[in-house]
């Protein structure tokens, strides 16, 4: 058996308390705004311990919440409320499981152990993101989305079966092994687990990946081959020499250039890109597109998305940097974004089904060019999506969103000071609420938007503040969706032992 395994568990759990210096590090939210106070943190290294974890915490009637990798934007981890935060970043290993011929990942481990297991060992991969610190927990059960995904997919995509601790109605913890076999027992728990966000249903333990078209029981033909050189691409544009008009013009045409190449199985979707619009006290505005270097015609593909941007525009990069370096150890690498210790931010997400409107490009611009607010660091980031992602129905796993073209996060971020929360809170708030004013403040799915990503979750989309829309905010992360998810939690979770901010509600 080929394995990568974590280190051999103690026999009990390890139990955080606040009296341990280890405490405020382990609390700490990934976004600094929030911090918790729980009375402890279990980390937790096997399913048992687990399950002890869990029957020990609802027996006591403590609310319990869960962490992989501690990414989440929001609070759902670090909710003042919680009072027993399972830490499962000691459960990290990676093995082929020849029972399941699948690749079995534990669900603490994060993106940067996962891909180079899965490299060294057979020179596979998943589309999965490039922040390295990420837990495969909650990224999986978010979707899992990443710069292969035009090309392979979103990570669910390639999940074959998972591992849950759950709680039953008399309170008790079960361990179920859900696959997406059709006669599957419990295959409507495989289902929620591809897409219904992490922190609804139960603790996940174990991820087997295996895609959906392989029959045989090699580990190295079971997930995509992973790339071996890609050949990358980095613009600058300068505020310098940019106006507004300049801006939504660029903005558009990247866009436009998506909408029209984005059919899976093309050459240009294995182009991923992302374009960076920062506002003006950043100077900057930044593209970074990358292709698998073998993909035939790699360098006209990116001359050509390059050109189509640049159109109309009358702007000249003021930098434009070509390479082709390894995947592994230089482009993954190089594209993952550390945590900050002292960073505090808000972000808020969609998905464009087609390129914003005029209207919508005109105020995106307004905001990034406002001369009145200065922080480098708030941008839009207009992700490349589609391809592949698209050619699974929306209802074949609980990621509705299947044909769409962008994912957009608007951003302000990196301050350090408790002080100037408002201030940038408010910024990006009245920013998105602009965007999508025709739509009451949020991206309401129709022509041109199709909702957001419960990968970024955003607590405004319940708050009738900020989402004036009249559609409620699990339709715009689930669509259709969101009726089984909730059956799936009153078959799984009917005491509402996992929940937070944004969770699947029991059904009426």
């Amino acid at each position: 058996m080929t394995s990568v395994e974590p280190s051999q568990p103690s026999t009990s759990a390890v139990t955080v308390t606040p009296a341990d210096s280890r405490y405020p590090e382990l609390v700490a939210g990934y976004n600094r705004r929030f911090t918790g106070r729980p009375d402890y943190v279990r980390l937790v290294a096997s399913t048992e311990q687990v399950v002890a974890a869990v029957d020990e915490a609802v027996s006591a009637g403590r609310r319990i919440a869960v962490r992989s990798g501690g990414h989440c934007f929001e609070d759902f981890a670090t909710s003042p409320d919680i009072e027993v935060l399972l830490d499962l970043s000691p459960m990290c290993g990676v093995r082929y499981d020849p029972d399941m011929r699948a690749i079995e990942v534990q669900a603490g481990a994060t993106l940067g152990q996962v891909y180079p297991a899965l490299y060294d060992a057979w020179r596979v991969t998943i589309p999965g993101g490039t922040c390295f610190e990420v837990g495969m927990g909650g990224h999986v059960t978010g979707g899992g989305y990443g710069h292969l995904s035009r090309r392979d997919g979103l990570v669910v995509d390639h999940l074959y079966a998972v591992e849950v601790v759950v709680v039953d109605p008399a309170g008790r913890a079960d361990v179920l092994v859900a696959t997406r076999e059709p006669d599957d027992p419990y295959r409507d728990l495989w289902w929620a687990m591809t897409g219904g966000g992490g922190g609804n249903f139960g603790v996940v333990t174990r991820f087997w990946l295996r895609s959906p078209d392989v029959t045989g029981d090699d580990p190295s033909e079971l997930l995509p081959r992973a790339p071996e050189r890609m050949r990358r691409r980095d613009v600058v544009w300068s505020w310098d020499s940019m106006s507004e008009a300049a801006l939504a013009r660029l903005i558009g045409n990247y866009c436009r250039w998506l909408e029209h190449n984005s059919a899976a199985g093309t050459a240009a979707a294995q182009v991923w890109s992302n374009l960076i619009a920062m506002h003006r006290s950043s100077g900057m505005v930044v593209l970074t597109s990358v292709v698998d270097d073998a993909v035939p015609q790699a360098q006209q593909l990116l001359d050509d998305q390059l050109r189509a941007i640049g159109e109309g525009t009358g702007l000249t990069p003021v930098s434009d940097e070509q390479a082709v370096v390894d995947w592994m150890t230089s482009w993954m690498p190089s594209y993952s974004w550390p945590s900050d210790p002292q960073w505090r931010a808000k972000h808020k997400a969609a998905y464009l089904r087609r390129c914003f409107t005029d209207s919508q490009l005109a105020t995106i611009a307004a905001y990034l060019g406002d001369p009145g607010y200065t922080n480098p660091q708030a941008c839009v980031v207009l992700t490349a999506f589609g391809g592949q992602v698209n050619t699974v129905a929306p209802d074949a796993t609980a990621s509705a969103q299947r044909d769409s073209v962008v994912k957009a996060s608007f951003s302000t971020g990196h301050w350090q000071q408790p002080d100037e929360d408002d201030l940038h809170i408010d910024w990006v708030r009245r920013f998105y609420r602009d965007v999508y004013a025709d739509t009451g403040g949020v991206p309401v799915p129709g022509v041109v938007s199709d909702g957001s990503y419960i990968g970024y979750p955003d607590g405004d989309l319940a708050d009738p503040a900020w989402n004036t829309s009249g559609v409620a905010w699990h339709t715009l992360y689930y669509k259709g969706n969101y009726p089984r998810l909730q059956r799936v939690k009153r078959r799984y979770d009917p005491r509402e032992v996992f929940r937070h901010r944004l969770s699947v509600q029991l059904p009426d």
